[in-house]
């Protein structure tokens, strides 16, 4: 199975300041190259847990002893460390958004490039799919979906033009609805727009902003202090989360000061944004829009 270069691989790691005998997740394993490279600079005592929810992830499971791959999403992270009785850990590895190799499977229809049944599921578990939000969402969810998730000012031309389609024949397919919203896909600014509509079916069917500050949540409860937590995001939705909450521990609103206005914050981030080089970029067109953000519990 095909998965391409792990995005900022010594980056990543390089940020989870590795202790041989520590304890490590990997919340999206993928082709698990990152996996890999933490189990590497691994001594013989140290531990990787590795959490991924599509079966297809499971052919790249690795042959080690200190290794332990979770076929679950990381939405769970606690629930499923403490039934393998790691309560604490020392470092929390997170490469966020859709693999390649899911972007690379036509019939999983994350892609604009091919024709596909409207599906977009991370896992095939899942019963909310990319049909059932294009074809039974009303207004004002589709509208919620556009706005929220692909940041697309034009969100209620997009859902009414959807919603008057639909009632002909369903939209069955990726490229029904390529065809459905065509007019509002000029061709100057068709990728682009095409990506954010796919972009905000997808993260709706995947619900990954939720499972985003789910995840945030619980790393900060069972990260040991001193323990790192190095993510990265691909678009500004997941970005602006994963900022502000390693700034303050908050998505919303700002921490409470206390008598002399001092504010207690449960991280200290760890150097600036990293982004990948040109060179990085040359090898690897994904990583064109990574950002890697490292924080460290205090």
């Amino acid at each position: 199975m095909e998965y391409h270069n792990p995005v900022l691989l010594k980056e990543t790691v390089d940020g989870l300041n590795i202790k041989p005998d520590g304890v490590y997740v990997d919340v999206t394993f993928g082709g698990g190259g990152h996996s890999r490279e933490i189990l590497r600079r691994l001594g013989p005592n140290g531990k990787l847990f590795a959490f991924d929810q599509d079966e297809d992830a499971l052919a790249n499971a690795i042959d080690d002893d200190r290794f332990v791959l979770i076929n679950e999403n990381f939405r769970y992270i606690k629930r499923f460390l403490r039934f393998y009785g790691a309560r604490n850990v020392d470092g929390i590895l997170g490469d966020l958004g859709v693999s390649s190799h899911q972007f690379d499977v036509p019939e999983r229809g994350f892609s604009t490039r091919f024709d596909a049944g409207l599906d977009m599921r991370m896992s095939q578990k899942n019963d909310l799919n990319a049909y059932k939000v294009v074809n039974e969402y009303d207004d004002a969810n589709l509208r919620r979906v556009f706005y929220d998730y692909g940041e697309l000012k034009n969100a209620p031309a997009l859902s009414r033009t959807i919603i008057e389609a639909r009632q002909h024949r369903p939209i069955k397919t990726t490229e029904e609805l390529k065809e459905v919203l065509a007019k509002y896909l000029p061709e100057r600014v068709r990728n682009k727009v095409l990506a954010q509509i796919y972009q905000a079916i997808r993260i709706e069917v995947n619900q990954e902003m939720d499972v985003l500050k789910e995840f945030l949540e619980q790393s900060l409860e069972i990260l040991n202090p001193g323990g790192r937590l190095s993510v990265i995001s691909y678009h500004s939705l997941e970005d602006r989360l994963v900022k502000r909450f390693m700034k303050n521990g908050m998505f919303e609103g700002e921490p409470e000061r206390d008598f002399f206005g001092n504010y207690s914050v449960p991280f200290k981030t760890i150097g600036k944004l990293i982004v990948p080089t040109d060179e990085e970029i040359k090898i690897n067109n994904r990583a064109r829009s990574a950002k890697l953000r490292i924080a460290e519990k205090i």
